[in-house]
């Protein structure tokens, strides 16, 4: 069976003092996830905004991807699926070969 999904990722980003922040949704279309970072310019660092907007956007990403992850494990679990107890084995279902 194939199957094609759209989902989309919303990503607001607001600069004020300093400080950037941003909020990420990912609409499933079933659900939407929220995600939240945030970028602090250090006061004796030449401020350039486009450092704060890339480092508030991947936290803000990190944190929706976190949840995604958090909500996959759950579902896995459900269908006994999930990690095991106890002590780290090998990896589980599909793996991330990039960490």
């Amino acid at each position: 069976m194939t199957r094609t999904l759209e989902w989309n990722l919303h990503l607001d980003l607001s600069e004020e003092g300093g400080t950037t922040k941003a909020e990420a949704v990912l609409d499933t279309g079933s659900e939407k996830l929220t995600g939240h970072g945030v970028a602090h310019c250090n006061p004796t660092d030449v401020d350039i905004p486009i450092i704060g907007d890339e480092l508030a956007a991947s936290r803000a990403m990190k944190d929706v991807a976190s949840q995604l992850m958090r909500e996959a494990d759950r579902e896995m679990e459900s269908v006994g699926a999930g990690p095991p107890k106890g002590p780290l084995g090998k990896p589980y279902a599909w793996t991330d070969v990039s960490s």
